[in-house]
């Protein structure tokens, strides 16, 4: 059986965070605002594998109202997230990313986000796509106000 899920994730840009997707510290005068370190690549990717293996959601998993999440780095986040959802008998074998912001551009870091996810998802890298698109000016998006990211996942039963 295979089956497939959805995530979403967005942050408002704040000052004195790093900027942090997929794993990566990215160069960029501002970070996301978030109670964990905000990776919104991991967030959105971690949604849509506890979707399609029916194992939760990030936010059920990871309450922000938990202090032991605050500052957490979401690669953890995403092993745990993989972690249950073998023990659910499923296997993570791709992923689909796309990064909706007017900057940074996503396209330089693209390779390294895809090797460390799935360095925690263990598949081989060409399994997992980062890519990034703008919002070509329209909305809190466009306006440089934060970035969003939708990921889809596909998982098969063992």
């Amino acid at each position: 059986m295979i089956r497939t899920g959805i995530g979403y994730d967005s942050h408002r840009f704040v000052e004195g965070r790093a900027l942090i997707l997929g794993g990566q510290q990215i160069p960029w005068p501002k970070g996301l605002l978030g109670h964990s370190d905000a990776d919104a690549v991991a967030h959105a990717l971690t949604d849509a594998l506890l979707g399609a293996a029916g194992a939760g959601d990030i936010g059920r998993l990871f309450p922000d109202s938990d202090p032991r999440w605050e500052g957490a780095d979401s690669l953890s986040l995403l092993r745990l997230a993989v972690a249950r959802i073998r023990a659910r008998g499923m296997e993570p074998r791709q992923a689909d990313i796309t990064v909706i912001s007017e900057g940074p551009k996503v396209g330089p870091y693209a390779e390294a986000m895809a090797t460390a996810l799935a360095r925690v998802l263990e598949v081989d890298p060409a399994m997992i796509s980062v890519k990034g698109k703008s919002n070509e000016g329209m909305g809190w998006i466009g306006r440089g106000e934060g970035l969003a990211v939708i990921a889809v996942a596909t998982v098969e039963a063992r």
